[in-house]
């Protein structure tokens, strides 16, 4: 059975994320490219992390959630879970493939979006 391993990170919207990140960087020495990255030693050697990530007011990333932040789940076996939503009747929203992991969405049941993330390789940037 596929299951849920972690926090893969946090998203929400700023009015000026290069600003909001420059902040974190500045006053909590937190921050790069993706925002506040923070790695972990996992099941994947000392590869995984979890971000904390500013993204654009007007950002679409989002939706259909109208809420201003989404939730990045890490799962182990991307297809077998969302196979196994798909068979409680959850809708998968779209799915994306990248060199770094595997992706889908769906909504909870409040309406929030959230991501599903598999890791395949090292951080982006890393």
């Amino acid at each position: 059975m596929a299951k849920i391993t972690g926090l893969g990170g946090v998203f929400y919207k700023a009015a000026d994320p290069q600003r909001t990140q420059a902040w974190y960087q500045e006053n909590l020495g937190i921050g790069g490219d993706w925002g506040a990255l923070f790695p972990w030693s996992a099941e994947t050697g000392g590869q995984a992390y979890s971000l904390f990530s500013p993204f654009k007011e007007e950002t679409d990333y989002f939706a259909p959630s109208a809420a201003p932040f989404m939730i990045n789940l890490r799962v182990d076996d991307l297809d077998a879970f969302t196979a196994e939503l798909e068979a409680k009747g959850i809708e998968i929203l779209g799915r994306q493939d990248e060199d770094y992991g595997k992706f889908a969405w769906i909504l909870d049941c409040d309406g929030i979006k959230i991501e599903l993330w598999q890791q395949l390789g090292p951080a982006p940037g890393a």
